[in-house]
């Protein structure tokens, strides 16, 4: 297999797209785009995509509303706290969106914003319940919860497993983030018995749409060695302008955009499975 491109990552679908780096040793062609014979799709599904776009609620403007004109199952995480955000979810779940809540959480860097709904350390177990309780009252479009920032709390098991009491008392799932790589989020809620799934990718920390798209085709890899993949953007003007471009593509291919209650079932089957072969 050639050597991955540093512009784009390198799939089995377009591999004719792009002239990739040449050998240290030799001059770098120039990057040029060739015509791509249409693939004869032998499977039904080459890949499922699973994509999370977070930080809806801060903004009522035409990027939101573009978002909402994108053609995929697309999960949309809306922040509470801000006058758009019960609008927004309310909107995305009437246009056939799936709802989640990015729940606010501290972080191990003081960060601005939602102070009246972040999930801190310092608050008692009461505190984090009655803070939870009220987001998924304000939200009844939400099936489910991701966190926003958190690297903080997702790594106190104590705050994990109260959160994991109430959306099993709500039948919610979560999604972890993993804005932090001493996170116990997913392994809580797993241990818990909540429908859970982790993020594989992170489209778009940095906001330039060569860049997104990299990070695209990053999780188009994924998704076509592993059957699945859940990626994570933000409401913002590139992400959208990528999507819009890459998403008609990527589905005459054969790929597949889920919605991320479709990750976490199949994450369950698949932990079932593990368990009923480790009883045998």
């Amino acid at each position: 297999r050639p050597p991955r491109s540093t512009l784009f990552p390198y799939t089995t679908l377009f591999r004719s797209l792009y002239i990739l780096k040449s050998k240290i040793d030799e001059p770098a062609p120039t990057t040029r785009t060739v015509t791509l014979p249409k693939i004869k799709i032998e499977e039904d599904v080459r890949g499922n995509i699973v994509i999370i776009i977070d930080d809806f609620g801060y903004r009522d403007d035409n990027v939101s509303e573009g978002f909402l004109l994108l053609d995929a199952n697309l999960t949309f995480a809306v922040i509470p706290g801000h006058h758009n955000s019960k609008v927004f979810a309310a909107k995305a779940a009437q246009r056939g969106f799936e709802v989640i809540v990015h729940m606010p959480m501290e972080s191990k860097t003081k960060t601005p914003g939602e102070k009246e709904y972040m999930l801190t350390t310092s608050m008692t177990s009461s505190e984090i319940e009655n803070r939870v309780e009220q987001v998924i009252a304000e939200f009844p479009e939400a099936v489910g919860m991701n966190n926003h920032q958190g690297s903080k709390a997702t790594a106190d098991k104590r705050i994990m497993n109260i959160v994991s009491n109430i959306l099993k008392r709500h039948g919610k799932y979560f999604i972890d983030s993993r804005t932090t790589a001493e996170t116990v989020a997913e392994t809580t809620m797993r241990s818990r018995g909540i429908p859970t799934m982790r993020r594989h990718v992170f489209l778009d920390n940095e906001n330039k749409k060569i860049k997104i798209r990299e990070q695209l085709y990053k999780l188009v890899d994924k998704a076509e060695l592993k059957g699945l993949a859940v990626g994570i953007g933000h409401a913002k003007i590139n992400t959208f302008e990528v999507l819009k471009e890459e998403i008609p593509k990527l589905k005459e291919y054969g790929f597949k955009f889920q919605f991320a209650s479709f990750a976490v079932e199949r994450s369950e089957e698949h932990t079932s499975e593990l368990q009923s072969r480790t009883n045998l």
